[in-house]
């Protein structure tokens, strides 16, 4: 049951199909955006007369989905799928001004046989959180994303033969024309104005986020990178509901920088020479009202034997974990070291050198105790991001996989003689090594995720990749045209 913020205070939140019903008829709803996910983590919707919608409808579903034109999702012999709309995700799109608008996240069932669609994202968390209930008992997930907003990007690939490009235009970067706001590269964490432009629009997505959508948001600030990069911070939630809530975040951002003639991206890395974005994931485990990850006892990070396996298991899977927390091609360019992207397969308190971080902000709350995964970058479906990293800590719970000893050190600045002595490997350095490693490594995955989904996520990002390395690159003229 997910958590929002009403008047001011948080409430656990069940609305029924009836409790959906008399809300559009109550709130003179005329439309109903009825909202899914593919694959690759696109939000895609079809819009609804709010008219033909009632109780045998909402549980019937929607027969309104090709599946063989959602990237990932169905062959043309099998295309005919059914939407199902999740009463709790109900919400009002404020900025629809063609009629008043609401909007319903679904699931995709196959249409005549009503079978659940394996390669919907949202049924991969579902089974997630399925069997982490049989063994355990529940998670609770902090997803950090981070984005950019531009005031204008223009790219040309049309002609790929001919040439390609990209301008990016912001008044902040240090090419700007406007001097009274420009931020210099890795300079940008948490500026006062004028040098942060996005205040405004920050405070817009929260309160959109937190009014409308009913997602609990704590802060927002300018993260470090120049060209507007930000963060908004949303409360810790289940599983599925933080899923649902990061597409929504990035659902709002998006739409709330049209309004003010921005365009927001969370591609992972767009501007050279400077930090990228990433989605730092936060997750502890409970059993009912007790953190599974805290030990009072612990001197070093109040840390329990169990969120050491569950490290342990990020760590010893961390190779193909990539294919699916990073699975753009731009993702590896933002996992190079220099650039505060966590490249190193290391775990401690409070290094943020290391994939794995365990916040040690103040002592002895329960409560607050979590393990931190910075590798994963916002290009990452966050249904199959979350149930990915879950799948690899109750792997490592399962075999008591060790983590070694954390490394508190500033891992960027070792040699690679002191990391090899360490036993600190990197991530891989590109996407087609994530892919192969995730060949190699994905039986940790199979008792949530199925062999088609894994199937198309290679087939997906084999295909990516390749279309990356066909092409040459815009800088490969500056340094070998001469030759």
């Amino acid at each position: 049951m997910p958590y929002r913020l009403i008047d001011g205070s948080l409430q656990p939140v069940s609305y029924t199909l009836d409790d959906v019903v008399s809300m559009i008829k109550e709130q003179d709803i005329r439309y109903v955006d009825l909202q899914f996910t593919s694959l690759n983590g696109r939000f895609h919707h079809v819009t609804i007369n709010a008219k033909i919608i009632d109780k045998t409808t909402l549980t019937e579903g929607f027969p309104k989905l090709d599946g063989s034109s959602v990237k990932g999702f169905t062959y043309i012999y099998e295309s005919d799928l059914v939407l199902k709309p999740d009463p709790n995700t109900f919400a009002i799109i404020p900025w629809k001004d063609q009629g008043r608008t609401a909007r319903m996240i679904c699931n995709v069932h196959y249409g005549y046989t009503n079978e659940r669609l394996s390669r919907d994202p949202r049924s991969v968390a579902e089974r997630a959180e399925s069997y982490l209930k049989e063994s355990i008992g529940t998670s609770y997930w902090g997803p950090e994303v981070e984005f950019f907003v531009f005031n204008r990007v223009v790219w040309d690939t049309l002609i790929p033969s001919k040439g390609m490009g990209y301008s990016i235009e912001s008044k902040e970067v240090p090419w700007s024309n406007d001097s009274s706001s420009t931020i210099r590269l890795k300079e940008g964490y948490m500026p006062a104005e004028p040098y942060d432009t996005l205040t405004n629009f920050r405070n817009q997505c929260m309160d959109i986020l937190n009014d409308y959508f009913h997602i609990p948001c704590e802060a927002h600030h300018h993260e470090v990178a120049t060209g507007g990069q930000c963060e908004i911070d949303m409360r810790f939630d289940t599983l599925k509901n933080a899923a649902d809530n990061t597409l929504t975040y990035k659902y709002v951002v998006k739409n709330v920088a049209r309004m003010h003639g921005l365009v927001a991206t969370m591609m992972p890395k767009p501007i050279a020479m400077d930090n990228g974005s990433g989605m730092h994931v936060n997750v502890s485990l409970w059993d009912g009202e007790k953190n599974l990850f805290y030990d009072a006892d612990d001197e070093y990070a109040e840390l329990s034997q169990m969120g050491r396996y569950f490290i342990g298991g990020i760590l010893d899977h961390a190779s193909s974990l990539c294919a699916i927390v990073a699975p753009t091609t731009n993702s590896y360019r933002r996992l190079v070291p220099g650039y505060e992207a966590p490249v190193y397969v290391a775990w401690s308190k409070g290094n943020r050198s290391a994939i794995i971080r365990v916040p040690v902000y103040f002592r002895s709350q329960e409560k607050s105790k979590r393990v931190e995964f910075r590798a994963a970058d916002p290009s990452s479906n966050p249904y199959l991001c979350f149930s990915a990293v879950l799948a690899a800590g109750l792997d490592g719970i399962k075999k008591k996989k060790d983590p070694s000893d954390p490394i508190d050190e500033n891992i960027y600045m070792m040699s690679s003689e002191r990391r090899s002595d360490l036993g600190v490997r990197q991530l891989p350095p590109t996407l087609i090594d994530a892919v192969e490693a995730l060949k190699s490594d994905s039986d940790y995955l199979k008792p949530i995720f199925t062999h088609d989904v894994i199937d198309k996520i290679i087939e997906l990002e084999s295909k990516d990749y390749m279309e990356i390395k066909l092409r040459p690159h815009p800088y490969e003229f500056h340094l070998y045209f001469d030759v």
